[in-house]
């Protein structure tokens, strides 16, 4: 119906945090609660050992967690909350390296989004530099990956995460 706009509801923001273990990361998690809220879930730290593609910058022996805020965003924040997580990870930087990268995106019911800084042909420009990929979706009563889904996406670990936090949501959702 030409006019009328779709009713569009609330997501679930995640933050991946990816980090060497001297950064300051209890104050890079204050700045990620200052910004978007409480924090409502927590993954386990795990050693990241799925590519080195980030040691050069950061330093090998990097670990990795993520964590899902009890406030809920509309989807169309999500290039200002990547450009926002930008910020943190430059505010922590060391002689012009992060020592921390922090990934933010969102889960519905289907879906896992993600935000990126770099295009590839499975994202979708979003806004002020940021694209959306659609890393993992949830059928069946489960998480389903795609060719383009990053290792540890498809861990047990991360899918244990992301079942919790759904719950969390849903639950939400229904108040």
């Amino acid at each position: 119906m030409p006019g009328v706009k779709p009713k569009v509801k609330p997501v679930k923001l995640i933050c991946a945090a990816l980090f060497f273990p001297t950064a300051d990361l209890d104050s890079a998690v204050a700045d990620l609660e200052n910004l978007f809220g409480k924090i409502d879930h927590k993954s386990p730290i795990y050693d990241f050992t799925f590519t080195d593609y980030y040691n050069d910058e950061m330093g090998k022996g990097l670990k990795k967690f993520f964590l899902s805020f009890e406030n809920l965003i509309m989807p169309d924040q999500l290039a200002d909350i990547k450009n926002s997580t930008n910020k943190i990870e430059a505010k922590y930087s060391a002689e012009g390296k992060r020592t921390v990268n922090l990934d933010p995106g969102y889960l519905e019911e289907s879906k896992l989004i993600l935000a990126s800084t770099k295009n590839f042909s499975h994202r979708i420009y979003l806004k002020d530099g940021i694209w959306a990929e659609l890393t993992l979706s949830y059928a069946s009563g489960k998480f389903v990956t795609h060719p383009w889904s990053y290792p540890d996406y498809q861990t047990e670990l991360v899918y244990d995460f992301l079942r919790k936090v759904r719950d969390i949501y849903i639950s939400q959702l229904k108040k």
